[in-house]
This record gives structure tokens, sequence and C-alpha cells, in this order.
């Protein structure tokens, strides 16, 4: 036993100086290689995982399975709120992160996620317009960035939208929208990237965002085809993780896919619909256990776990961040 802790307390002391700030995220991992992601990706089951982990043996290297060091990605949704705050952890992590929209131009919030991406990370922050509803647009945005970097390791599909209103006050427009960029859209996203991973041999994660709505009959966010949106986006996670999880002996394959559920957070979204009904904010924040709203910089942490190898055990699986809402 004497022997067993200490072998434990070597491994976790601190191996000479403390690093830097800067130098955090680049000590991790060295920066993969972009030429192709072929070259060591071509081993399936067992012979992959192998590749992907750290090594049991001692090293000086601290939980190298949470390093992106040369690794991209794509963020849907990622000019503000949830998504920009997911795609910063990408980039603090090492990742280099392209940032898709529809808004011509990325405003402020980008601005200043852009201004704070320290290149010392070995990660990067980048914008390109695009609209999920436009299939043929989706697709060749993904596809020109996995030509352009010549690989592609993760989605995040995070765009989505919202109608409050009563399902018999529900505007058919209405409806075609929420489902179009809240399902359709994410559906699209989803296999544009996939082509890209399997195409390139990534094996890569995907993050779909529903919500908790897509779980509970949610207090408060009356809106039916949201709330089914979001549901049917779970099983998606589920159908996709299904056909693209198992590593081939081909090198295709190996793509995780899972589900995140966030609880109410405040974003511009939500804030809107607290606009509308000011009695609101209070409602949301008496139904979970923390009796507050979550931050979008909250979910920074699980982000980089489902989006790293950290997670390369972990496909089909939803993901609650709540703050217990859907727990009581």
């Amino acid at each position: 036993m004497l022997s067993r802790r200490f072998d434990i307390a070597r491994l976790y002391a601190r191996p000479g100086a403390p690093a830097t700030t800067s130098s955090r995220w680049n000590a991790v991992r060295p920066p993969v290689s972009s030429a192709t992601c072929t070259a060591k990706r071509s081993l399936a089951g067992q012979a992959h995982l192998k590749e992907k982990l750290p090594s049991t043996e001692k090293s000086r290297e601290r939980f190298r399975e949470f390093s992106l060091a040369g690794k991209v990605f794509a963020v849907t949704g990622g000019a503000r709120g949830l998504g920009l705050s997911m795609a910063e952890a990408l980039v603090e992590a090492g990742g280099q992160v392209y940032c898709l929209d529809r808004l011509s131009e990325p405003d402020e919030e980008f601005r200043a996620a852009e201004a704070r991406a320290n290149p010392d990370f070995g990660g990067s922050l980048h914008y390109r317009r695009m609209d999920v509803t436009d299939d043929a647009n989706t697709e060749a945005v993904i596809a020109d960035i996995g030509a352009q970097k010549n690989r592609l390791d993760g989605l995040i599909a995070a765009a989505g939208i919202n109608h409050v209103a009563s399902a018999i006050d529900h505007l058919p427009k209405n409806v075609d929208d929420v489902i179009h960029i809240n399902y359709t859209g994410v559906f699209r996203s989803a296999v544009s990237a996939a082509k890209v991973m399997l195409d390139r041999k990534c094996h890569g994660s995907i993050l779909l965002v529903a919500s908790m709505s897509g779980i509970v009959a949610n207090k408060g966010m009356t809106s039916a085809i949201y709330n089914s949106s979001k549901a049917a986006v779970i099983q998606l996670t589920r159908s996709l993780a299904m056909e693209w999880s198992e590593a081939k002996e081909d090198g295709t394959g190996g793509i995780r896919v899972n589900c995140l559920c966030p609880g109410h957070i405040e974003t511009p979204m939500a804030k809107m619909v607290m606009e509308k009904d000011p009695d609101t904010r209070a409602l949301w924040e008496s139904e979970n256990m923390m009796k507050r709203l979550a931050r979008p910089e909250e979910f920074r942490g699980i982000t980089l776990l489902l989006m790293s190898d950290a997670s390369s055990f972990m496909t089909g699986s939803t993901v609650v961040v709540d703050g217990g809402h859907t727990a009581w």
C-alpha cells in the first residue's frame, strides 16, 4: 500500500518549474499534423483507442487527452451566446475554430472574443457566414473548411431559434422557421461534417445542442414546436451515433455523436423571451435547484470534454446541464 501511495504521489507531482499561462496548452500535446488524418487514424477498434489515449506509462504531460492542439472545428450559431462561449473553450485548448452564422458580419460580441483569443495557446478563431437553412451553402462552407485544412475534427451544432406562442396561435411560417433551423439545420450540418470526416478519415466528434425542453414539458416555455424540435435532436443524436461511431478497417468511421441539453442560460434568445414576459425570469430561476440561470461560460468545461479525446468511449449520449431543473 505504501509503495502504491508513493507511485501515485510521483505521478501527480509537479514536474520542475510551474508552466506559464502562455505555454499551458502547448505543453500538453504537440500539434497534430494537418497533412492528413489518414496516417494516424488508420487503425480500428482497440488499436485506434491505443493511439488516441495517453500511455499509462509515467509521463510529464498532464491530461493530454483534453488537448486540441492542431485540430480543426466548426461551430454553427457561433457568432454569439452559447455557441461563441463553446468556440472560445476550443480555441483556448489549442483548436482552430470556425464560427459559422448567418450574420453577414459578426457583431461586437464576436470581435471581443476574437481579441481575447491568445495565439500562445496554439488556437485560432475565425468567422464564416453560413445559413443552416440553405443545404447547399451549409455543405459548401463546411466542405471548404475541410479542404482548406485537410481535416475536420469536430462540429458543434448550436444554431437555434425560438418562437414563444401557444400551439393554436403558432403561425405556419414560424413553425417552418423553427424546424428548418433547430432540426433540419442541425441534421444538415452534422451530415456535411461527417462527409468531410469520412473522406479525410478523421475520427472526430460531433456535438448536437438540444435543450432540457426536449426532455420535459418546460414550465414557462410555451412553445410546442421549439420543445419538440429539441426532442427530435436528442433522438437524431442516437441515430447518427449508431451509423458513424464504429471505426472501420479502412480508416473511416470512428465519429462520435453526442447531445448537450442545457437549462436556461443568459443568452440573447432567452433575454428576448424574458423581455416579452418579465415574470419569466423569476419562474425559471425558481424551477431549478440552484435558483438562478446559467451563464454561457459555464458550458466551457463540458464542451472540452465532449469535443476532445477525453470522451473517446462516449457516443449516443445525452448530457443534461440544467442546474437540477429536470432532477426534481
